[in-house]
């Protein structure tokens, strides 16, 4: 039995003698105040010089609620709180974290080893909580699954949400369940060969339950702005203590959790120009913190190679990025969709070999779309440094109606797309349900109320009113409610209606990545050379040390391309792959020396 836990600087901690220590950063607060549940009166916090607001107590012990009190009455959750039974406005409770016996032995997974699954934990199953997940972890080992990515499960407010709007950034959210409960899940996983990695958000906090600002104003600066509103003050005067908050939640989470990894979303909006950027000091304090391999992947728009280098053939800082590039390139080949970002990648096959060789497509050149230019040079780095995927929550969310790539493009096309990235260098990511065609949309929900419920929800409208299609007020007015529960339950994984067919093919596709392109990885040391034979056509060969070179042969197109014959061994074929290539056909072979 092994017990873990993370002693954070903030918030409720169990002392050795069962004496439980408050801590409040508060600089805004000339006193601040403990109300216990059931007492009668406040008691007083200790202030010392630095802003924290301090109180040790025998009252309070694990289960017991709390809040504290500002000056005018007002009583707050605790911004390090560890559970909200009652949601984020309601009063956070103790956990004694070492309660949880930890049986599992677990030694973490090789990167090169990983086939990412994503998840929300509300939608994957009928129940949408952590103990429901438990019970799909089976199909995952079979399917060939090594990591589950889980959305953001901080709390946010209401009973839905895709998690990006938590605002109580130590907590699970009630709805899926208790701290124990998610516990439970990555043990779970570990026992099953599962590796866990969690998405977190630190570039900003949801609009609904974010009482820092009433006590910490200096946790939030108005000289710099993200699309969410006043940044988080990362280097100005007094970030110190709200770097050291953020820093810790990602060790708590990696500690106390004992989660594998953690994707850091929106970390181009980020904005720190301090000495030393805060992705740079968390990660050398995540690398430090556990003898065990530890993944951490970046949500970057801006495409910097320099945080995915490698030293040796270890990560020097992140492990791996998510590479939009490359589903960009695979849905517009699938679908010749040409609005938004989608403009920028529409007709150019240079781009596609670009991104399925070397990662990034654009590397530094202008984006019409953005009007800037994007990107850094990113063939030198090794393919693992990159997330594959042709669907995930934002490329199918963001659609207007949440549809799924397979409900819009043919089964020949989804076919051959999966041939491509499943088998690719790159690290694939599977989006939950796609492996049997699910046709269940993932659109936009969350759970708001009053006037931020009626702007999220014209908000949501008038995203779309600049495409063509959304142009009439009437076809706007079609767009799901993302308030409404129907549009939430729609989202919902109806594990029914699994195309038996299209699994054992998923399933088929990573036992072939398992056997026959793993091995190869470490030995794939740099991006490869691509080369374009017709519109969609391309072919990418990586070398393999001093034994070879991979070849990928794939034609995403509707007309038959001729490709130069290589004396090679086939580890996969797609479609009609004779002398020449017929439409949506893929081949995956070795080419050994002479």
């Amino acid at each position: 039995m092994t017990a873990r836990e993370y002693r954070t600087p903030a918030g409720a901690i169990l002392e050795p003698n069962g004496d439980i220590r408050f801590r409040l950063w508060a600089p805004g607060a000339e006193s601040v105040g403990l109300f216990l549940d059931g007492g009668r009166a406040a008691f007083s916090m200790r202030k010392t010089s630095d802003g924290w607001h301090e109180l040790l107590t025998h009252e309070a012990k694990p289960g017991s609620l709390y809040q504290y009190v500002l000056p005018d009455g007002m009583m707050v959750p605790d911004p390090a709180s560890r559970f909200q039974p009652d949601d984020v406005h309601g009063p956070s409770e103790v956990i004694d974290p070492v309660s949880y016996d930890w049986t599992v032995d677990w030694a973490g997974r090789d990167w090169d080893d990983v086939v990412l699954y994503e998840i929300h934990i509300g939608a994957f199953t009928a129940e949408g909580t952590f103990r429901a997940a438990i019970e799909k972890l089976d199909h995952l080992a079979w399917l060939g699954v090594t990591a589950i990515e889980i959305m953001p499960v901080s709390d946010f407010p209401g009973r839905r949400n895709w998690g990006y709007d938590g605002v109580l950034l130590y907590a699970p959210d009630s709805s899926y369940g208790r701290p124990e409960d998610f516990k439970a899940l990555v043990e779970a996983a570990h026992a099953r060969g599962i590796a866990v990695l969690l998405d977190v958000v630190y570039s900003h906090f949801g609009p609904d339950g974010n009482y820092l600002p009433l006590y910490a104003p200096a946790f939030f600066t108005e000289l710099r702005h993200t699309p969410w509103g006043a940044a988080i003050n990362y280097d100005g005067c007094g970030s110190k203590p709200v770097r050291e908050f953020v820093i810790h939640n990602a060790l708590y989470w990696l500690e106390e959790f004992n989660l594998d990894g953690l994707r850091f979303d929106a970390a181009h909006a980020i904005i720190d120009e301090g000495a030393k950027h805060l992705l740079d000091e968390l990660v050398e304090r995540a690398h430090a913190l556990a003898g065990r391999p530890i993944h951490l992947l970046l949500e970057n728009e801006e495409n910097d190679a320099c945080r995915l280098v490698r030293q040796g053939c270890a990560p020097a800082h992140y492990t791996a990025q998510w590479n939009d590039d490359l589903h960009h390139v695979l849905h517009v080949a699938a679908t010749h969709e040409c609005t938004g970002y989608y403009a920028d990648y529409e007709g150019r096959t240079d781009l596609l070999a670009k991104a399925l060789a070397e990662g990034f497509a654009y590397q530094g050149q202008m984006m019409s779309y953005r009007g800037s230019p994007r990107g850094t040079p990113s063939g030198f780095l090794p393919p693992g440094a990159f997330v594959a995927f042709i669907q995930n929550h934002d490329q199918i969310g963001n659609r207007a109606f949440g549809e799924r790539l397979g409900m819009i493009a043919p089964a020949n096309v989804m076919r051959a797309l999966s041939a491509v990235y499943l088998l690719l260098p790159q690290t694939p990511m599977i989006f939950m349900g796609e492996e049997w065609d699910a046709q269940q949309p993932f659109p936009f929900f969350c759970d708001f109320d009053g006037d931020l419920a009626e702007a999220v929800r014209e908000g949501r409208r008038e995203e779309f009113a600049r495409f063509p299609e959304f142009a009439d007020p009437e076809q706007r007015g079609r767009i799901p409610d993302p308030l409404a529960d129907a549009t939430f339950k729609s989202a919902k994984l109806n594990w029914n209606l699994i195309d038996t067919a299209h699994l054992g093919r998923y399933q088929a596709l990573l036992l072939v990545r398992r056997r026959k392109i793993s091995p190869l990885l470490k030995q794939i040391k740099r991006g490869g050379a691509g080369a374009v034979y017709g519109d969609g056509a391309v072919q990418v060969r990586w070398r393999i040390g001093f034994d070879g070179t991979l070849v990928l042969s794939a034609n995403l197109s509707e007309k038959p391309v001729e490709f130069p014959s290589v004396p090679d061994r086939s580890l996969w074929s797609e479609g009609d792959c004779g002398l020449a290539l017929g439409p949506w056909s893929v081949r995956w072979s070795v080419e050994t020396p002479r």
